[in-house]
């Protein structure tokens, strides 16, 4: 089961963080902080950096260092226009798939006009018509 969830992972981090570069460019740290969001998610840099360098192989992600007046040079990464396009086509097909799984807990089936019945509601019909 644990290699179940590191590939969801791997899958999940990977749009985050390029729906995280949608908004704007950040370092590796800055992407920790905003996945991460309140800390409920354990995540690294030693996590993030790996497909950050895999993302821009695929030339998905650009990155170029910046001085910084807090310390040394950080290296900032920004989407590519190839990078954009992914993260679009990507997000609509998590949403697709989120809604599956969302309809398959939910027990809700369409009928032949589009609405939802429950699924008991169904068998009910069946039973009694």
């Amino acid at each position: 089961m644990e290699n179940k969830i590191t590939q969801l992972r791997k899958g999940i981090l990977e749009l985050a963080i390029l729906g995280a570069l949608s908004r704007g460019r950040h370092y590796g740290y800055s992407l920790v902080r905003t996945i991460s969001g309140t800390g409920d998610i354990d995540l690294t840099e030693g996590t993030i950096y790996p497909i950050l360098g895999r993302l821009a192989k695929e030339g998905l992600v650009q990155s170029e260092w910046v001085e910084s007046s807090q310390g040394p040079p950080r290296k900032y990464y920004t989407l590519t226009i190839k990078g954009e396009e992914a993260f679009r086509i990507l997000e609509e097909e998590f949403r697709k798939l989120a809604a599956i799984v969302a309809n398959a807990q939910s027990g809700a089936v369409p009928d032949d006009l589009g609405e939802h019945l429950n699924v008991l509601d169904v068998a009910k019909e069946t039973n009694n018509g």
